[in-house]
């Protein structure tokens, strides 16, 4: 295995290709079309995307950054307000269908600086309450608004 590689189990690998339609079976109710999901207790999307979308039992969660959901600002004070809002901003939208971080196998992480991923981390895994998904992470040029992180995830229905 490569460093860096996620290695899925066969039951989630193989629920992962039934909802992308790489495989053909029932399992993942792809009979369902997909759904947007929007809730008020996070930002309502910058651009023509939803704040999520339901597929079978699979909910795709497009990124947050931290922005305050009522004022629409980004919050003050560096990575550490800002991952923990981008973090209260998932954890609004997977409430929104009856979720949580427990339900999250995959999350992307988006740093415009690796320098601050100590930071990053702590207060990622501190708001997570250790639930461990898979993540990757990657340093990216820029960022919405100018966040400092981006966060997006997938979550699995129970």
């Amino acid at each position: 295995m490569l460093p860096g590689s996620v290695l899925l189990g066969p039951k989630l690998l193989g629920q992962v290709l039934l909802c992308l339609g790489l495989l053909a079976a029932p399992a993942c109710r792809t009979d369902q079309a997909p759904r947007s999901v929007l809730t008020v207790h996070a930002p309502k999307p910058i651009g023509p995307y939803s704040q999520a979308v339901a597929r079978g039992d699979f909910l795709f969660l497009s990124g947050q950054i931290g922005l305050d959901p009522e004022s629409g600002a980004l919050v003050s004070g560096g990575i550490v307000p800002e991952t923990e809002r981008a973090l209260e901003n998932l954890r609004a939208v997977l409430a929104a269908e009856g979720l949580d971080f427990r339900h999250v196998v995959s999350v992307n992480a988006y740093l415009v600086d690796l320098e601050e991923f100590a930071a990053f981390n702590d207060a990622y895994g501190k708001a997570l309450g250790g639930e461990a998904p898979a993540r990757a992470t990657v340093q990216v040029a820029a960022l919405p608004k100018g966040a400092r992180v981006e966060l997006q995830c997938i979550a699995l229905r129970p």
